[in-house]
């Protein structure tokens, strides 16, 4: 097993990695990061959530970054602004013995004119969310003339919320960038679309090993229960985890509402996030949840994305996914940074189908799990 020196890491960033407990590198790091080494290169990375993707991109990134040159030099592109604060503050604390590299995030929900203002500071990456980054450059805000590395993070995100036409309009204003790295937990047509019509047809595909598109770390279990049993069964489970942390998930906004509801009603630490929150109320839940006054988040599908808490030790799909590719993500909020963790399922006798499909399309095994 190969350790990040060995793939070229500098000694300085490996003494901050060891800081983090970043030791041993995982698949998906091993396979690219002396890929992006390298030097100028397009490279389409497929990994599941939770297995170190910020790190496969970011270390090569810092390392090839000219710390002399006072310009935006690298672009981050992510869905949410969570995932944006994510990769900035990663990309922070990987450098804590390594020459400064500034590094500033962007995104909507936030005042504009604060983020215009933090970007006149010294920047060498910039971290934005596609449309706010588009506003950025209108206003004359920002620079990418010097840009030489493009990176797509969870791309397969980005399509979901309809960013396609800001990552077109974004890639192609950038046509010198030498080096495009696109990251992503699955490959719908969508991002073979984006590949094809912006990257170089030499570009290396790295896809982890195996079937699985799925964290090998996770646990796959269900409890099969009629619907009306389904708010008894999960306050079962719950019981059972007693300390343990984690999320559970809803298909709609309005289920989500109403079951963090009748979990508070039952004295459960929980509250809900999903689309129809405004940005303050999102990060009040956030911060509550993060400082462990509650316990459990109910979540939407999309309103969990960017969401990093290591410690959280399941998930519940209260309602099952719309898709294997939201399976995957939601399943990877768990079994974060080399841990284990467990993915629920709740499930009525008709849906077993569901499970079964999720079988073979990701590579994976159920387990019942007896109540």
């Amino acid at each position: 097993m190969k350790n990040f020196e060995k793939l070229g890491i500098s000694e300085d960033l490996v003494k901050g990695l060891s800081e983090l407990n970043i030791i041993t590198p995982t698949e998906i790091q091993q396979k690219v990061i002396p890929i992006l080494l390298d030097g100028n290169t397009h490279i389409v990375g497929q990994a599941s959530t939770g297995t170190g993707k910020t790190a496969a991109y970011g270390l090569p990134l810092l390392q090839q970054i000219d710390p002399e040159l006072k310009e935006v030099q690298a672009l981050i592109l992510c869905p949410t602004r969570e995932l944006s604060q994510q990769v900035a503050k990663q990309l922070f604390r990987f450098t804590k013995y390594y020459t400064k590299i500034f590094t500033e995030a962007v995104y909507g929900g936030e005042y504009i004119g604060k983020q215009i203002t933090s970007l006149q500071r010294l920047t060498h990456i910039v971290v934005a969310t596609p449309g706010r980054l588009i506003d950025l450059v209108k206003r004359e805000a920002v620079n990418l003339s010097f840009v030489k590395t493009v990176i797509l993070d969870e791309a397969d995100e980005m399509l979901s919320r309809g960013f396609k036409n800001e990552l077109d309009e974004i890639l192609r204003s950038l046509p010198s960038v030498k080096s495009k790295w696109l990251f992503s937990a699955t490959m719908p047509e969508g991002i073979k679309d984006i590949v094809k019509q912006h990257m170089s047809a030499k570009a290396v595909h790295i896809k982890e090993s195996g079937k699985s598109v799925v964290n090998k770390q996770i646990t796959h279990q269900y409890i099969t229960c009629n619907d009306k049993a389904k708010l008894n069964t999960l306050m079962q489970f719950l019981k059972s985890e007693k300390e343990n942390r984690g999320l559970i998930f809803c298909r709609t906004k309005a289920a989500t509402r109403k079951l963090a509801k009748q979990l508070i009603a039952k004295n459960v630490a929980t509250d809900a996030i999903h689309g129809d929150l405004l940005q303050k109320e999102r990060d009040k839940v956030m911060r509550a949840f993060k400082n462990k006054n509650l316990q459990f988040l109910v979540a939407t599908d999309v309103a969990a994305r960017g969401i990093d808490i290591e410690a959280l030790a399941f998930v519940v799909h209260y309602q099952l996914p719309e898709s294997n590719e939201y399976y995957t993500h939601r399943s990877g909020r768990t079994a974060r940074a080399g841990k284990n963790g467990l993915s629920l399922c709740l499930v009525n006798s008709a849906e077993l189908k569901v499970l079964e499909s999720y079988e073979r399309k990701l590579g994976i095994n159920f387990k019942e799990l007896k109540t």
